[in-house]
């Protein structure tokens, strides 16, 4: 019987669709992932032209076709997951790391090979766009980013990266 329950464990994990772990570093030395650089805050508090920061991703899965982001204020439930907007860019299936450029804040004018799937959540708060900066007014929020790296709509890997506080 004991071999039997073991059994079962090890086929179950064999089967498992549970992505693995990619990494993501920032790569704009003004971002050290413990504090928001200044003036990389909303416009609502001095921010001038914010923008999110570089980004390294790799350790890619092969076959994954775009990366998707989802920027969060973790002390924000309305801003959490993903409540300073997601959007998603589209990588080749072949790619094991891709550096992602900037986004400007309150906008709705991307990059290249940037799609927007969900707009920040308070655009009454500040102006409205596909990603809002820090806007805790320095109240020392948490702010960080989930990336995840897809093939169709399936998760093939993800990880958070810390931005830092604000």
């Amino acid at each position: 019987m004991k071999y039997k329950v073991l059994a079962t464990v090890i086929v179950a994990g064999c089967f498992s669709s549970y992505a693995s772990a990619i990494e993501v570093e920032l790569t704009d030395s003004a971002w050290d992932g413990v504090k928001i650089p200044k003036g990389q805050q909303c416009q609502k508090f001095g921010g001038e032209s914010p923008m999110t920061p570089a980004l390294k991703v790799s350790s890619i899965p092969t076959g994954s076709d775009s990366l998707m982001l989802a920027y969060s204020d973790r002390d924000s439930e309305k801003m959490n997951n993903g409540g300073h907007g997601i959007m998603s860019y589209k990588i080749m299936s072949t790619a094991s790391s891709v550096t992602l450029p900037k986004v400007p804040g309150h906008s709705y004018d991307l990059p290249e090979n940037f799609t927007m799937i969900e707009a920040h959540r308070s655009p009454g708060w500040d102006k409205e766009g596909a990603y809002m900066p820090p806007c805790s007014g320095a109240k020392d929020h948490a702010y960080y980013v989930t990336v995840k790296a897809m093939k169709g709509k399936e998760v093939t890997a993800t990880t958070v990266l810390e931005l830092g506080n604000y």
